[in-house]
């Protein structure tokens, strides 16, 4: 998962996407960069840990020009490397590319098989960079058709912000795996992953990039294109259930609303009779958890502290990592808990480190009994499409009954959302979204081993 930004038409184009890039910094701490265009002239700066550690004033003031591309990166084709940083920036005969993607493309192996059999050498073990080697050798006389010939036969999960030259091009696959949006800023055009970043730079939304859409952004204004190709929706629900931040819209809903009725519908099917309050993990199950309280007619309590100078424990790139966050992130309010039968509520359990270890800090804090409630179903698959749970061996749910479970975490009990129960509290559902990592049906064919060998 990545955030990406890009905006076309502001004489600030690069600090804007700087600024812009901050609020979408939840979606990647591994890798940053920018990309800024002026008279044809496309200069780049890549840099591996947050915005804040390398992007200061003086960077910016060498990335001038009225275009600007961004990424946040958070690894899971290709390693954490300096050379798989984005926006990728290349120059080809036609000119220059810069390109930014939040997704993973399901069949990069065959793609970059094919490529390298005809010549093309390869600088990344990123998926990405397949579409950049297709894009430069696409035949078509304008940036949007070449981007739709690129884009010929590629499955999987893209959203994509794409300069070729002048051109500005935004677009996402035609299932609409990932979130993309689009809005205006005095007479520039803004693209982001979600509207929090519209809303830092102070641009007003438009609407969505529509799945299998390709909108162009040049001096001579906006054109759109369709691909030809249509397909089913699948949205990614985990977007609502975790990913994105509760101020955002994406997928035209409030991740806000979705998560406080995720919370209500998980009261409903699980309640935790005898309990005395209700607590999140925070911060990204917070809404879910005041709506479990509201449901449930529980006093709601801030009984977890998370240190924000901590990144996101999931989106760590490695097990030894997630273990060190976890030690130094939280820390329990004793005279919440003390004595008290307490529901904790959180929006996943995906290997299980991370809650077994809150568990052991809030029975330490004294609570007599701890209720945990899951604002998800049992993650019991890999995520092919862009979320880094790439073998059943990680997952916990994929080899523990919830029963289980519950004896291994140490609580005195668990209760998961029901599949039925997510996709129905969620904007626009219950369908049109995908949930492969939660029921085992996905919408494409397995990547090949090669992928996850050669590309992890």
């Amino acid at each position: 998962m990545c955030g990406i930004f890009g905006i076309s038409g502001h004489d600030d184009a690069a600090r804007l996407t700087h600024l812009g890039l901050y609020s979408l910094q939840h979606r990647g701490q591994e890798s940053a960069g920018i990309v800024a265009v002026e008279h044809g002239v496309a200069r780049g700066k890549v840099a591996m840990g947050l915005m804040g550690d390398t992007f200061g004033p003086d960077v910016l003031d060498k990335l001038p020009g009225r275009t600007a591309v961004g990424h946040t990166r958070y690894s899971t084709a290709g390693s954490s490397t300096i050379e798989n940083a984005q926006p990728a920036l290349v120059q080809f005969r036609g000119g220059h590319i810069a390109l930014a993607h939040n997704g993973n493309l399901t069949n990069a192996t065959e793609i970059r098989e094919s490529l390298e059999a005809s010549g093309s050498i390869f600088s990344s073990t990123m998926d990405s960079e397949v579409i950049v080697h297709r894009l430069a050798r696409a035949a078509a006389s304008k940036p949007e058709e070449q981007l739709a010939e690129a884009l010929k036969g590629v499955e999987g999960a893209y959203a994509l912000l794409v300069v070729v030259n002048e051109t500005l091009l935004a677009t996402r696959d035609p299932h609409g795996w990932r979130p993309l949006t689009m809005g205006k800023l005095d007479g520039a055009y803004v693209f982001a992953s979600e509207t929090c970043a519209l809303d830092i730079v102070g641009a007003t939304q438009i609407r969505d990039v529509e799945p299998g859409e390709i909108i162009a952004i040049d001096a001579a204004g906006m054109r759109t294109l369709k691909m030809e190709r249509s397909a089913p929706l699948h949205r990614c629900v985990f977007e609502y259930v975790y990913f994105a931040r509760p101020d955002s819209r994406v997928f035209g809903g409030s991740v806000d609303r979705a998560r406080r009725g995720l919370g209500r519908q998980l009261a409903k099917e699980h309640p935790a009779p005898g309990a005395e309050l209700v607590f999140a993990v925070p911060d990204s199950s917070n809404a879910a958890a005041l709506g479990f309280a509201d449901e449930s007619r529980l006093a709601i309590e801030m009984a977890l502290i998370r240190n924000h100078y901590v990144g996101r424990t999931f989106i760590q790139p490695t097990q030894a990592g997630r273990d060190a966050k976890v030690k130094v992130k939280y820390n329990p309010v004793r005279e919440i808990l003390q004595g008290k039968s307490v529901v904790m509520v959180d929006d996943s359990i995906v290997r299980g480190t991370t809650t077994r270890g809150l568990v052991a800090l809030v029975r330490g804090a004294g609570a007599k009994e701890v209720h945990l409630r899951i604002a998800s179903p049992p993650i019991t698959g890999p995520c092919w499409y862009g979320i880094d749970t790439p073998d059943k061996k990680e997952l916990i749910a994929a080899n523990m009954s919830v029963d289980q479970i519950a004896k291994h975490l140490g609580v005195d009990s668990l209760g998961y959302i029901s599949l039925d129960g997510m996709l129905k509290s969620v904007p626009d559902g219950p369908d049109g979204f995908c949930d492969a990592c939660f029921s085992g049906k996905y919408p494409t064919a397995a990547p090949t081993v090669e992928l996850k060998h050669r590309m992890g």
